[in-house]
Protein backbone atom coordinates (compact mmCIF):
# COMPACT_ATOMS: atom_id res chain seq x y z
CA UNK A 1 0.00 0.00 0.00
CA UNK A 2 1.26 2.95 -1.49
CA UNK A 3 1.55 5.95 0.89
CA UNK A 4 -0.65 9.11 -0.70
CA UNK A 5 1.65 11.75 0.84
CA UNK A 6 4.69 10.21 -0.98
CA UNK A 7 3.33 9.65 -4.48
CA UNK A 8 2.23 13.06 -4.22
CA UNK A 9 5.77 14.10 -4.01
CA UNK A 10 6.51 11.75 -7.17
CA UNK A 11 3.77 13.80 -8.58
CA UNK A 12 5.55 17.09 -7.81
CA UNK A 13 9.05 15.85 -8.71
CA UNK A 14 7.45 14.96 -11.95
CA UNK A 15 5.75 18.28 -12.81
CA UNK A 16 8.54 20.52 -11.45
CA UNK A 17 11.37 18.85 -12.71
CA UNK A 18 13.61 19.16 -10.00
CA UNK A 19 13.40 18.19 -6.04
CA UNK A 20 14.61 21.48 -5.03
CA UNK A 21 11.19 23.51 -6.90
CA UNK A 22 8.81 20.55 -5.52
CA UNK A 23 9.89 20.81 -2.21
CA UNK A 24 9.34 24.43 -2.56
CA UNK A 25 6.13 23.99 -3.38
CA UNK A 26 5.13 21.49 -1.31
CA UNK A 27 6.37 23.38 1.61
CA UNK A 28 8.83 20.60 2.56
CA UNK A 29 12.76 21.13 3.08
CA UNK A 30 14.50 18.93 -0.54
CA UNK A 31 16.30 16.86 2.11
CA UNK A 32 13.36 15.89 4.24
CA UNK A 33 11.25 15.56 0.32
CA UNK A 34 14.16 12.89 -0.90
CA UNK A 35 13.50 11.13 2.31
CA UNK A 36 9.95 11.09 1.37
CA UNK A 37 10.80 9.18 -2.23
CA UNK A 38 13.45 7.10 -1.29
CA UNK A 39 10.45 5.35 1.07
CA UNK A 40 9.20 5.19 -1.46
CA UNK A 41 11.61 3.70 -3.78
CA UNK A 42 11.54 0.96 -1.66
CA UNK A 43 7.98 0.58 -1.29
CA UNK A 44 7.98 0.54 -4.80
CA UNK A 45 11.18 -1.91 -5.18
CA UNK A 46 12.46 -0.21 -8.22
CA UNK A 47 14.27 2.97 -9.03
CA UNK A 48 11.72 6.08 -9.47
CA UNK A 49 13.69 8.95 -10.54
CA UNK A 50 17.57 9.73 -11.68
CA UNK A 51 18.69 12.40 -10.64
CA UNK A 52 21.09 15.58 -11.88
CA UNK A 53 22.72 18.45 -11.27
CA UNK A 54 20.15 19.12 -13.81
CA UNK A 55 16.89 18.21 -12.13
CA UNK A 56 14.92 15.00 -11.33
CA UNK A 57 13.50 12.86 -14.35
CA UNK A 58 11.17 9.44 -13.58
CA UNK A 59 12.14 5.81 -15.15
CA UNK A 60 10.09 3.65 -16.46
CA UNK A 61 9.20 2.68 -12.88
CA UNK A 62 8.61 6.55 -12.25
CA UNK A 63 6.00 6.87 -15.43
CA UNK A 64 4.23 4.16 -14.61
CA UNK A 65 3.61 5.05 -10.76
CA UNK A 66 2.81 9.00 -11.64
CA UNK A 67 0.33 7.87 -14.31
CA UNK A 68 -1.27 5.95 -11.43
CA UNK A 69 -0.82 8.24 -8.86
CA UNK A 70 -2.28 10.42 -10.66
CA UNK A 71 -5.81 9.06 -10.50
CA UNK A 72 -5.86 7.93 -6.99
CA UNK A 73 -4.93 11.05 -5.47
CA UNK A 74 -7.86 12.66 -7.94
CA UNK A 75 -10.36 10.16 -6.58
CA UNK A 76 -8.97 11.06 -2.93
CA UNK A 77 -9.72 14.88 -3.78
CA UNK A 78 -12.83 14.06 -4.61
CA UNK A 79 -13.53 11.92 -1.45
CA UNK A 80 -12.22 14.53 1.01
CA UNK A 81 -14.44 17.23 -0.63
CA UNK A 82 -17.78 14.67 0.08
CA UNK A 83 -16.43 13.61 3.31
CA UNK A 84 -15.96 17.60 4.45
CA UNK A 85 -19.09 18.94 3.77
CA UNK A 86 -20.36 15.45 5.65
CA UNK A 87 -18.41 16.51 8.81
CA UNK A 88 -18.39 19.91 8.96
CA UNK A 89 -14.92 20.65 7.33
CA UNK A 90 -16.27 22.81 4.50
CA UNK A 91 -15.44 26.00 6.08
CA UNK A 92 -14.43 27.55 9.18
CA UNK A 93 -10.71 28.41 10.37
CA UNK A 94 -8.51 26.50 12.30
CA UNK A 95 -6.32 28.40 14.53
CA UNK A 96 -2.69 27.10 15.49
CA UNK A 97 -0.11 28.17 17.45
CA UNK A 98 3.55 27.06 17.17
CA UNK A 99 7.20 27.63 18.21
CA UNK A 100 9.69 29.01 16.15
CA UNK A 101 11.38 25.90 15.24
CA UNK A 102 8.46 23.44 15.34
CA UNK A 103 7.24 26.69 12.56
CA UNK A 104 9.79 26.33 10.31
CA UNK A 105 10.96 22.60 10.30
CA UNK A 106 7.83 20.67 11.41
CA UNK A 107 4.70 22.82 10.47
CA UNK A 108 5.00 23.37 6.68
CA UNK A 109 4.22 19.92 5.19
CA UNK A 110 1.26 19.34 7.82
CA UNK A 111 -0.13 22.62 6.46
CA UNK A 112 0.43 21.41 3.32
CA UNK A 113 -1.35 18.42 3.45
CA UNK A 114 -3.73 20.07 5.80
CA UNK A 115 -4.81 22.47 3.21
CA UNK A 116 -5.13 19.84 0.19
CA UNK A 117 -7.21 18.15 2.39
CA UNK A 118 -9.27 20.75 3.47
CA UNK A 119 -8.99 24.06 1.34
CA UNK A 120 -12.05 25.45 2.50
CA UNK A 121 -10.79 25.98 6.14
CA UNK A 122 -9.02 29.14 6.46
CA UNK A 123 -5.39 28.62 8.61
CA UNK A 124 -4.28 30.63 10.98
CA UNK A 125 -0.88 30.48 12.46
CA UNK A 126 0.47 32.79 15.43
CA UNK A 127 3.70 32.28 17.51
CA UNK A 128 4.02 31.47 21.14
CA UNK A 129 7.11 30.43 22.86
CA UNK A 130 6.19 27.22 25.07
CA UNK A 131 4.52 27.15 27.73
CA UNK A 132 2.76 29.87 26.02
CA UNK A 133 1.03 27.61 23.59
CA UNK A 134 -0.68 25.76 26.88
CA UNK A 135 -1.97 28.91 28.04
CA UNK A 136 -3.00 30.02 24.77
CA UNK A 137 -5.19 26.55 24.01
CA UNK A 138 -6.43 26.89 27.82
CA UNK A 139 -7.59 30.41 27.25
CA UNK A 140 -9.30 29.62 24.14
CA UNK A 141 -7.03 32.23 21.65
CA UNK A 142 -6.05 28.82 19.61
CA UNK A 143 -7.26 25.59 18.84
CA UNK A 144 -3.80 23.34 18.61
CA UNK A 145 -0.41 24.62 19.99
CA UNK A 146 2.72 22.47 19.29
CA UNK A 147 4.67 23.10 22.79
CA UNK A 148 7.90 21.18 23.91
CA UNK A 149 9.27 20.21 27.43
CA UNK A 150 13.05 19.13 28.15
CA UNK A 151 14.71 16.46 30.36
CA UNK A 152 15.63 16.31 32.32
CA UNK A 153 13.10 19.13 33.96
CA UNK A 154 10.76 19.00 36.64
CA UNK A 155 7.40 18.69 35.37
CA UNK A 156 4.87 21.00 34.76
CA UNK A 157 1.10 20.76 35.52
CA UNK A 158 -1.39 21.59 32.27
CA UNK A 159 -4.52 23.29 33.23
CA UNK A 160 -7.39 20.29 33.66
CA UNK A 161 -9.01 21.30 30.34
CA UNK A 162 -5.92 20.55 28.49
CA UNK A 163 -4.19 17.65 27.10
CA UNK A 164 -0.40 17.43 25.59
CA UNK A 165 -0.28 14.27 22.76
CA UNK A 166 3.41 13.90 22.12
CA UNK A 167 4.24 13.73 18.18
CA UNK A 168 7.77 13.69 18.28
CA UNK A 169 11.17 13.17 20.88
CA UNK A 170 14.60 13.32 20.07
CA UNK A 171 17.83 13.70 21.94
CA UNK A 172 19.92 17.00 22.93
CA UNK A 173 23.21 16.69 20.77
CA UNK A 174 26.61 18.82 20.92
CA UNK A 175 27.29 21.49 18.44
CA UNK A 176 30.45 23.18 17.72
CA UNK A 177 32.63 24.89 15.20
CA UNK A 178 33.74 22.99 11.84
CA UNK A 179 36.71 21.52 13.04
CA UNK A 180 36.25 21.38 16.54
CA UNK A 181 38.21 18.76 18.78
CA UNK A 182 35.04 17.32 19.80
CA UNK A 183 33.49 16.63 16.70
CA UNK A 184 35.98 14.63 15.80
CA UNK A 185 34.69 10.97 16.21
CA UNK A 186 31.95 8.29 15.44
CA UNK A 187 31.15 7.95 19.15
CA UNK A 188 29.12 8.98 21.74
CA UNK A 189 31.05 11.73 23.82
CA UNK A 190 30.09 11.24 27.70
CA UNK A 191 29.15 14.35 28.89
CA UNK A 192 32.06 14.56 31.13
CA UNK A 193 33.81 15.44 27.93
CA UNK A 194 32.69 18.94 27.78
CA UNK A 195 34.18 19.71 31.09
CA UNK A 196 35.89 23.08 31.30
CA UNK A 197 34.54 23.78 27.54
CA UNK A 198 33.37 27.38 27.19
CA UNK A 199 29.35 26.95 26.78
CA UNK A 200 26.90 29.05 24.45
CA UNK A 201 24.08 28.96 27.34
CA UNK A 202 20.45 29.45 27.62
CA UNK A 203 20.29 29.46 31.21
CA UNK A 204 18.39 31.53 33.54
CA UNK A 205 16.35 32.88 30.99
CA UNK A 206 14.96 29.97 29.69
CA UNK A 207 13.25 28.15 31.96
CA UNK A 208 12.16 24.92 30.00
CA UNK A 209 16.25 24.67 29.52
CA UNK A 210 17.29 25.15 33.59
CA UNK A 211 17.32 21.54 34.10
CA UNK A 212 19.68 20.74 30.39
CA UNK A 213 21.94 23.71 31.68
CA UNK A 214 21.78 22.40 35.52
CA UNK A 215 23.08 18.78 34.28
CA UNK A 216 26.23 21.11 32.31
CA UNK A 217 27.06 22.52 34.88
CA UNK A 218 27.35 19.30 36.96
CA UNK A 219 29.99 18.17 34.20
CA UNK A 220 32.16 21.49 34.26
CA UNK A 221 30.75 23.34 31.27
CA UNK A 222 31.28 26.80 31.69
CA UNK A 223 28.98 29.45 30.73
CA UNK A 224 30.97 31.53 27.79
CA UNK A 225 28.12 33.73 26.42
CA UNK A 226 24.26 33.21 28.11
CA UNK A 227 21.52 33.70 25.39
CA UNK A 228 18.72 35.03 27.37
CA UNK A 229 15.88 34.20 24.73
CA UNK A 230 14.98 30.51 22.80
CA UNK A 231 16.71 31.51 20.05
CA UNK A 232 18.46 28.21 18.92
CA UNK A 233 19.71 30.41 15.07
CA UNK A 234 22.09 32.77 17.32
CA UNK A 235 23.16 29.96 19.17
CA UNK A 236 24.25 27.83 16.43
CA UNK A 237 25.73 31.30 14.75
CA UNK A 238 27.89 31.78 18.19
CA UNK A 239 29.03 28.44 18.12
CA UNK A 240 29.72 28.49 14.27
CA UNK A 241 32.14 31.74 14.82
CA UNK A 242 33.75 30.00 17.96
CA UNK A 243 32.69 31.25 20.72
CA UNK A 244 31.46 28.44 22.74
CA UNK A 245 29.66 24.61 22.10
CA UNK A 246 26.48 24.23 22.84
CA UNK A 247 23.86 21.38 23.10
CA UNK A 248 20.71 21.38 21.36
CA UNK A 249 17.93 19.79 19.60
CA UNK A 250 19.38 17.48 17.20
CA UNK A 251 16.61 18.87 14.44
CA UNK A 252 18.03 22.45 15.28
CA UNK A 253 21.40 21.06 14.61
CA UNK A 254 20.65 19.46 11.79
CA UNK A 255 19.11 22.36 10.39
CA UNK A 256 21.54 24.88 11.30
CA UNK A 257 22.15 27.98 8.93
CA UNK A 258 25.18 28.21 9.79
CA UNK A 259 27.75 25.64 9.80
CA UNK A 260 28.77 23.40 12.98
CA UNK A 261 30.12 20.32 14.20
CA UNK A 262 27.56 17.68 15.25
CA UNK A 263 27.94 14.89 18.19
CA UNK A 264 25.63 12.51 19.87
CA UNK A 265 26.18 12.90 23.73
CA UNK A 266 26.61 9.46 26.35
CA UNK A 267 24.53 8.93 27.92
CA UNK A 268 21.45 9.83 25.78
CA UNK A 269 18.83 11.21 28.02
CA UNK A 270 19.37 14.91 27.36
CA UNK A 271 15.86 15.20 25.18
CA UNK A 272 13.17 17.45 23.96
CA UNK A 273 9.67 16.08 23.38
CA UNK A 274 7.46 18.29 20.92
CA UNK A 275 3.67 17.84 21.69
CA UNK A 276 0.39 19.23 20.04
CA UNK A 277 -1.21 20.52 22.81
CA UNK A 278 -5.50 20.56 22.39
CA UNK A 279 -8.97 21.46 24.49
CA UNK A 280 -10.33 18.05 26.21
CA UNK A 281 -13.59 19.55 26.79
CA UNK A 282 -14.47 20.56 23.12
CA UNK A 283 -12.58 19.79 19.98
CA UNK A 284 -13.50 21.25 16.07
CA UNK A 285 -13.60 18.51 13.60
CA UNK A 286 -10.58 20.85 11.61
CA UNK A 287 -8.67 20.65 14.91
CA UNK A 288 -9.21 16.82 14.90
CA UNK A 289 -8.35 16.34 11.17
CA UNK A 290 -5.04 18.14 11.51
CA UNK A 291 -3.90 16.33 14.92
CA UNK A 292 -4.81 12.88 12.50
CA UNK A 293 -2.05 14.53 10.40
CA UNK A 294 0.57 15.11 12.97
CA UNK A 295 0.13 11.85 14.47
CA UNK A 296 0.78 10.41 10.20
CA UNK A 297 3.50 12.83 9.36
CA UNK A 298 5.31 12.33 12.82
CA UNK A 299 4.66 8.87 14.45
CA UNK A 300 3.26 9.01 18.10
CA UNK A 301 6.29 9.84 19.99
CA UNK A 302 7.51 6.27 22.75
CA UNK A 303 10.10 6.96 25.16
Amino acid sequence: MYDPTRLAALVAVAEAGSITRAAERLGYSPPALSQQLAKLEREAGASLLVRSHRGARLTDAGELLVARARRVLDEMERARHELARLTGLSGGTLRLGTFQTAGIHLLPPVLSAFRRAHPDVELTVANYEPPDGVSAVAAGEVDLALTHTYEPADPVPLPSSVHAEPVLVEELVLVTAPGHVLADGAARLPLSGLAGQPLISMAPDHPPRQGVEAALARVGATPAVRVESPGYALVCALVSAGLGVAVVPEMVARTAATPVGLRLLEPGDLRRTISVVHRTDRQAPAAEAFRALLRGVFGRATR
